[in-house]
Formats: C-alpha cells, sequence, structure tokens
C-alpha cells in the first residue's frame, strides 16, 4: 500500500525569484508598489526639502545684513564664483558617476559598481575638501557665525548641507566595504539604489543652494530699516530663477 505523503504548501509570497528580482526578498512592496526602504526614503526627502527651504528662506531675508552697522564683511566681498562654479560641477558629476553604480549593480556587473562607488565617494570628498578651503578663507577674512547675519545664516545653510554629503560620502564608502566583502549583489540593488536617491537630492540642494547663494547678485543693506526695497528685488529675483528651472 503506498503511503500518501502530505507536502507542506510553501508560500512565495514576498520572496526573491531571483537576482533579477531587483532585492525584494526581505522587503515586499507596499500598496503603493513601492519597497519599503525606498518609500520611507522620500518620505525623508520630503521632510528635508522643506527643512532646507526653511533654511534657505532665512537666508535669503537676511542675507547682505549685519547685526550691527559695519561689521561685515558682506557676500560681495568674499564669493568667489569661478572656484565655487568648479566644486559644484564635481558635485554635479558624482550622481553621474552614482547612476553608473547602481545600473552595474543592477546587470550583475560588480565589479563596475565598485569602481564607480569608489569614484563617486572620491568626487563628493573634492567637494567636501573644496567646502573646507572656502569656510577657512571666509574666516580668516572676518566671516564667522558671531560677525554678524550674514554669516550666521551662511554658515548654518552650507554647513548643514556639507553635512549631509559628508553622510552620503560614508554612506557610499560603507556600502564599498559591503560589496569588497560580497555582501552587495545583484539582487541586493534597492539598497544602493535608495543611496542614490538620497546623493542625488543632496546634488539637487546644492544647486539650488549655489544659484540663491553665489549666482544672485548682492546688494548691501546696512541700514537697519531700509531694507523693503532690497527684499522685494530678492523675491523678483528668486522668482526669475526658479522660473528657469521650470
Amino acid at each position: 500500500m503506498a503511503q500518501v505523503l502530505d507536502t507542506p504548501r510553501i508560500d512565495t509570497h514576498g520572496t526573491g525569484h531571483d537576482d533579477a528580482g531587483g532585492g525584494h526578498a526581505d522587503h515586499p512592496p507596499t500598496t503603493l508598489g513601492m519597497d519599503h526602504r525606498k518609500l520611507l526614503m522620500w518620505l525623508f526627502l520630503a521632510s528635508d526639502c522643506m527643512f532646507f527651504g526653511s533654511l534657505i528662506a532665512t537666508y535669503m531675508i537676511y542675507r547682505g545684513r549685519s547685526s550691527d552697522v559695519g561689521t561685515g564683511p558682506y557676500p560681495n566681498e568674499l564669493i568667489d564664483i569661478p572656484y565655487t562654479s568648479v566644486s559644484s560641477f564635481v558635485l554635479v558629476m558624482s550622481s553621474l558617476t552614482m547612476v553608473l553604480a547602481l545600473h552595474s549593480l543592477q546587470h550583475n556587473n560588480l565589479r563596475g559598481s565598485r569602481v564607480w562607488l569608489l569614484a563617486t565617494a572620491l568626487l563628493g570628498g573634492v567637494f567636501l575638501g573644496g567646502q573646507y578651503f572656502e569656510f577657512t578663507e571666509f574666516y580668516h577674512e572676518g566671516l564667522t557665525l558671531q560677525g554678524n547675519l550674514y554669516g550666521a545664516t551662511f554658515f548654518t545653510l552650507t554647513g548643514f548641507h556639507g553635512t549631509h554629503v559628508a553622510i552620503g560620502v560614508i554612506w557610499i564608502l560603507s556600502l564599498l566595504f559591503v560589496s569588497l566583502r560580497g555582501g552587495l549583489k545583484q539582487s541586493q540593488s534597492m539598497t544602493l539604489e535608495v543611496m542614490a536617491l538620497y546623493w542625488h537630492f543632496v546634488d539637487i540642494v546644492w544647486v539650488v543652494i549655489f544659484t540663491f547663494v553665489y549666482l544672485i547678485p548682492y546688494e548691501d543693506v546696512i541700514s537697519e530699516g531700509g531694507g523693503e526695497e532690497h527684499a522685494i528685488r530678492l523675491v523678483e529675483l528668486g522668482t526669475r530663477v526658479l522660473g528657469a528651472f521650470g
């Protein structure tokens, strides 16, 4: 008499099928059809967008003004647009290398993904080095957090962005280390994709900061109560810049 064996039914819902599955084995999609990690990153970036928006707005209000008459220096005395343009170009190019790193990993080119991850981290490090040099030069020229309102808002805005870049560089190097140990494969490409979202956001924020902080012309407004026309001009210039991006 044949013995009938009851084989337990295996539920494969939410499990990975192969390396081309995009790494969804441990993180099934949400009701929105998006991986949990990716959805959380988008939510974080939305909140961070409001954070940087408030910093930029504060900077635009107080730029060119001083807490005390004659405490200077002012932006037009310090800003070196060609120098900052080079470092900005370096950071923007790091978005390209990040795209190449993700593309390589998704196509199971592990060596290529490691090379492009390293290139992205190096470009981010070059940007941070350039920002450190710029901060040092500004400090030697007398621009400090306590010196005037411009210094306070400038260092707060650009400093927080630099912190975001530094976190991104550390994150990239961590993924590179994991990859070298064999822990970042094609099936885990979503891990790198989430990181790439963060990195692209940091780059886009810098483009906005660079436009408002370095490219819009400055006018010194030293008087305590005569800044209304200056503020109106800033709003008009900002509107034109945003219109150009739109």
